[in-house]
């Protein structure tokens, strides 16, 4: 006899979470599949911040806030792409932030904010702590705590139909067959390491970038796809752009423990502490995650591949032209000149954005093993294990030494917009607009067309899709 439970989750990121544990609390049965070897998916990955209004930490520092000026303010983010937004999805947004923020709260996490992101008029965005990893921890307990069955190592291939034709369980690698009385909620990311959507939305020489998340194949995207469902706005994603490679061992903030008592001091201390102090902390943390800025090319960089050689205009699409060099891995060169440049403000090798900025000193402080120098190319070449006429080749131009290598750099896509079309009860629709009987979708996979720009709107959207389908399909149980 297959498994039978109300309500089956596929993919156990924040989407899928919140979606299991809203049903289970709202009391049904619950099975989360999740095809890693542990719970995380993107969310996990991400830099972790959430941006919501009327929040107490807005309250506290007598921010004056309210859900319709989010709303508002988030087409500043779309630019020209305002117009293919999902309007109504956003509202859905940015009324459910306020009580999805103090669920998050009341799951156990805890955050340093709100820090200001023009074009949003006032700071909204609230940044977890210590690391994105603990929404994994603290969500993972309380679904857990609520009764939910979470299965890892189990990779969903098909959906099952009934006779009726509505979707009424999933089929796993190796065939067994797990049933849902209230359907099936498709919570498992986006596309970006999917070579063949990425080709059929973006174009070929996109389908050859990697991304940040591995295991963000478009899993539930395909699922849905295959029973008539369709993809919007496919062909938009953040990225390409380079990013330096992650280093061989995780940094101590990335690993630093989830427990509620660290992230309370945490939070203190980034309240009371003068940031002078805090920075090389945050430098640590930071320069692991983020891009080098494009404006080093303006400067006069060079891109170079592993062997020493210029492939093209820096200043044009270098991302997308990389993953055809050998190893998809470049370097950016800099003369003294442009290393003096970048050592303060307003020229910073990194940002992340309303939160600190990197400089040279930190990169060569917390990234040593991406700063390579010599006072002459040759030296530098030899270091490098370039061709030293080729690096002589691309160095021509640039000014004296001491001569520095920034790298590895890579080619990624950090998500993707393309979800499936989805109403407001998440429910995914078919090519004609009906709802596919069964079948809910949240996060990346039931993004419907609505457009995330902006730091904290990919995770908001994860937690308030998932909680709202989890409960959605409960009450479908319910009436079955």
């Amino acid at each position: 006899m297959p498994d039978r439970f109300d309500v089956v989750v596929v993919g156990g990121g924040g989407a899928g979470l919140a979606a299991a544990i809203e049903a289970a609390e709202a009391g049904a049965s619950v099975v989360l599949l999740e095809k890693s070897a542990r719970l995380g998916g993107s969310t996990a990955w991400s830099i972790g911040s959430v941006t919501a209004t009327r929040t107490p930490h807005q309250r506290r520092k007598g921010i004056q806030d309210d859900p319709a000026d989010h709303w508002a303010d988030m087409p500043g983010f779309a630019g020209e792409l305002a117009a293919r937004d999902n309007d109504g999805l956003r509202r859905v947004l940015c009324d459910e932030m306020p009580a999805t923020f103090q669920w998050l709260l009341d799951s156990g996490l805890c955050f340093f904010g709100p820090m200001p992101e023009p074009p949003h008029r006032r700071p909204r965005m609230h940044n977890v702590l210590p690391n994105s990893r603990a929404f994994i921890y603290h969500l993972g307990r309380r679904a857990r705590r609520a009764g939910v069955r979470i299965r890892c190592d189990a990779r969903v291939d098909a959906l099952q139909r009934d006779a009726a034709g509505r979707v009424s369980g999933v089929r796993l690698a190796g065939g067994e067959i797990v049933e849902a009385r209230g359907g099936v909620v498709l919570a498992a990311g986006d596309f970006t390491n999917d070579p063949v959507y990425k080709a059929r939305f973006m174009g070929a020489q996109e389908a050859k970038v990697d991304a940040v998340n591995a295991g963000a194949t478009g899993d539930g995207q395909r699922l849905a796809v295959d029973l008539g469902a369709r993809i919007v706005n496919g062909d938009l994603a953040l990225g390409p752009e380079l990013r330096f490679i992650a280093p061989d061992r995780e940094t101590l903030v990335r690993r630093l423990p989830p427990w509620r008592p660290l992230a309370r001091t945490m939070q203190w201390a980034m309240e009371h502490v003068p940031m002078a102090w805090l920075r090389p902390l945050m430098m640590k943390f930071l320069t692991t995650m983020l891009a080098p800025s494009s404006a080093l090319f303006d400067d006069g960089a060079r891109l170079v591949n592993r062997h020493g050689e210029r492939f093209g205009d820096e200043r044009d699409r270098p991302a997308w032209r990389l993953p055809d060099q050998p190893d998809k891995l470049g370097w950016i060169l800099i003369d003294a000149r442009i290393a003096e440049r970048y050592r303060a403000w307003p020229h910073f090798i990194s940002t992340a954005p309303g939160i600190a900025y990197a400089y040279l000193a930190d990169y060569r402080r917390n990234r040593a093993d991406v700063c390579t120098e010599a006072t002459r190319i040759e030296t530098l070449a030899a270091r490098l294990g370039m061709d030293p006429a080729a690096l002589a080749r691309s160095a021509e131009g640039l000014g004296a030494g001491p001569y520095l290598a920034l790298g590895p750099v890579r080619s990624v896509f950090v998500h993707a917009e393309g979800g499936l079309r989805v109403d407001e009860d998440h429910r995914v629709l078919d090519g004609d607009g009906r709802p596919i009987a069964g079948l809910r979708a949240a996060g990346s996979t039931g993004q419907g067309g609505l457009l995330l720009k902006g730091h904290g709107h990919h995770l908001a959207w994860a937690f308030v899709s998932g909680r709202r389908a989890g409960r959605s399909a409960a009450r479908e149980a319910r009436g079955a």
